[in-house]
């Protein structure tokens, strides 16, 4: 059975940092992109940022303009995880965050094209 498990969510102050984390077992997905999408009260789920495959280009990553230069996406091929730092967090950042795997090798930043989930955790970030 395949499962994503995200983790590291909290409470921080404006400014803070988190550092985001999504477990993978049942499947290997180094030859898939993975990603992490957000959704906050009220709000369409959107994407955060991507990183693709090992074998596309070395594992490219992507960002949405809200986060570039904020967030940075990584992942441990070998141990089928991915990350999340999360610096400089602002109260708009607040939301439950999801980690994805997709069905392609390169990033899409549209949530149709990624097939397995986690159950997300809690980001509150307070002025």
């Amino acid at each position: 059975q395949v499962q994503l498990l995200d983790s590291g969510g909290g409470l921080v102050q404006a400014g803070g940092s988190l550092r985001l984390s999504c477990a993978a077992s049942g499947r290997t997905f180094s030859s898939y992109a993975m990603g992490w999408f957000r959704q906050a009260p009220g709000k369409e789920r959107e994407f955060v940022a991507g990183v693709s495959a090992v074998t596309w280009l070395g594992g490219r990553s992507a960002y949405a303009d809200s986060v570039k230069g904020r967030f940075t996406i990584s992942r441990d091929y070998a141990n089928n995880a991915m990350y999340l730092q999360m610096n400089s967090l602002r109260p708009e950042d607040t939301a439950v965050y999801y980690c994805a795997a997709g069905r392609t090798a390169y990033v899409v930043n549209t949530r149709e094209f990624y097939d397995y989930w986690g159950q997300g955790t809690q980001v509150t970030v307070s002025s």
